[in-house]
C-alpha cells in the first residue's frame, strides 16, 4: 500500500470558536459510532482532546464510543503482521482510562475496530487472537484501507490501497475469517467502489459489513459539478447493498473534503442548521434504503473537526432526525451502534 501525505482538513480551534452552540436534547443517549485518536505531525487528538469535545458547551450525552482503525501507535518492532496489535493496545488503554470514571461518564473506546491485515487470508487468525488477548471483550471489528480512486484529486486517507483489493481472494478469505470470531467489517470506500463492495458483502453473508461515511458520494476531482449524476449512481448502488441483510450504514463523515462541501472556506464555521440542510439528503436517502434499525450516526472526529465542532455536529444530526419516531431516533443515535458492536446501553431517557 502506498503512503501519501494526510489529506485531512486542518483543525483550526480559533475558527471553530467563532461558532458555539448549546447541546440540543442533552438527555438523548448517543453512541458515537466512529471516531479516531492519534498523535501525528498534522495534529494531536488523544484522550484529553476527546474528553474536551464531549464535555463542551454543556455536552451531549455520549454514553459510549467506537474507536476505528487509523494506523495509530503501530508497533515499531516485530513481525509486520503483528504491528497493528499496537493500535489495539493503545485504544484499549484509552478505554481503560475512561472506564475508570476519571474522564467523565462516557465509556470511550468501549468498542474497538482494529486494523489486522485481512489480505493475509486465514493467516490473519493469530493476529486477531493477539488483539483479542490484548483488548478482552472490546475488540468488535476490523477495518483495512480500501478507499481508492484513479484521480489524484480524490484522496481522503494517507494510505492508498491496491485498486482491486476487495476482489482478491486472499482479502475475501481474511474477511470470512472474521465470522469465526464474531467480528464485523468496517469499510470506507467511495461511491465508485460500491458495486465492488456489494460483491464482497455478498461473498461473506455471515459477516456484518458496516459502510462508513454514507458510502462516499464524491464531489471533487472528476465528480465536481456532477452532483445529479453522482447522487443517482450512489443511490442505485446503495439500493443493491441495502438488499443484503448483512449490511449497515454509518451516517457521518461528510466533513471530509472529498464530499465537495465548501464549509472550510467560509469566514465562519457552519451552524447546525446549515449542516442539517446540507447533509439531510444524504441521511434521508440512507435511512429510506436501509431503515433506521440499520443506520447509525458517527462523528468521524477529529477528521470532521476540520469543518465543525463536536457540539454543533451532533446538533445538526438531531435537527435532521427531528421528524422521526421515538424508536427510529433511538436506533439512529444509539441502538443500531450498540447492536452492531455488542454494547450494553444504560437506561435511556429520551
Amino acid at each position: 500500500m502506498q503512503i501519501v501525505h494526510a489529506p485531512h482538513l486542518p483543525v483550526r480551534d480559533d475558527w471553530l470558536a467563532l461558532r458555539e452552540e448549546t447541546a440540543l436534547q442533552p438527555d438523548l443517549p448517543i453512541v458515537d459510532a466512529h471516531h479516531h485518536l492519534w498523535d501525528r505531525q498534522t495534529g494531536r487528538y488523544l484522550a484529553d482532546e476527546l474528553r474536551s469535545d464531549i464535555e463542551g458547551n454543556g455536552g451531549h450525552r455520549i454514553v459510549s464510543t467506537v474507536y476505528v482503525q487509523c494506523r495509530s501507535m503501530l508497533r515499531a518492532n516485530g513481525p509486520e503482521a503483528m504491528k497493528p496489535v499496537g493500535e489495539a493496545e493503545f485504544a484499549n488503554g484509552v478505554a481503560a482510562m475512561f472506564a475508570s470514571g476519571a474522564y467523565g461518564s462516557t465509556r470511550a473506546c468501549e468498542a474497538i475496530v482494529g486494523g489486522a491485515d485481512l489480505s493475509l487470508g486465514g493467516e490473519v487468525a493469530p493476529v486477531i487472537e493477539s488483539m483479542l488477548a490484548t483488548t478482552g471483550s472490546r475488540l468488535r471489528g476490523m477495518r483495512n484501507p480500501l478507499a481508492w480512486h484513479a484521480s489524484e484529486a480524490v484522496r481522503s486517507s494517507p494510505v492508498v490501497p491496491p485498486h482491486d483489493l476487495m476482489e482478491r481472494e486472499s482479502f475475501r478469505a481474511g474477511v470470512r475469517t472474521l465470522a469465526r470470531y464474531g467480528l464485523v467489517l468496517d469499510v470506507w470506500v467511495y461511491h465508485t467502489q460500491l458495486d465492488a463492495l456489494y460483491a464482497l458483502a455478498a461473498s461473506a453473508p455471515e459477516v456484518t459489513i458496516v459502510i462508513d461515511h454514507f458510502g462516499g458520494p464524491l464531489g471533487v476531482g472528476p465528480h465536481a459539478g456532477q452532483s445529479a449524476q453522482t447522487r443517482a449512481a450512489w443511490t442505485d448502488s446503495l439500493r443493491r447493498l441495502a438488499s443484503l441483510p448483512n449490511t449497515r450504514m454509518k451516517l457521518g463523515g461528510a466533513g471530509m473534503g472529498v464530499f465537495g462541501f465548501d464549509f472550510a472556506t467560509q469566514a465562519l464555521p457552519p451552524s447546525s442548521e446549515t449542516l442539517a440542510r446540507a447533509w439531510a439528503p444524504l441521511v434521508e436517502t440512507c435511512v429510506e434504503l436501509f431503515g433506521a434499525q440499520r443506520c447509525m450516526f458517527e462523528s468521524n472526529f477529529p477528521v470532521d473537526k476540520g469543518v465543525t465542532g463536536y457540539t454543533v455536529l451532533w446538533n445538526a444530526f438531531k435537527r435532521i432526525a427531528s421528524g422521526v419516531s421515538h424508536d427510529e431516533r433511538a436506533a439512529l443515535f444509539s441502538r443500531t451502534a450498540a447492536t452492531t458492536y455488542g454494547l450494553d446501553l444504560p437506561g435511556e431517557n429520551t
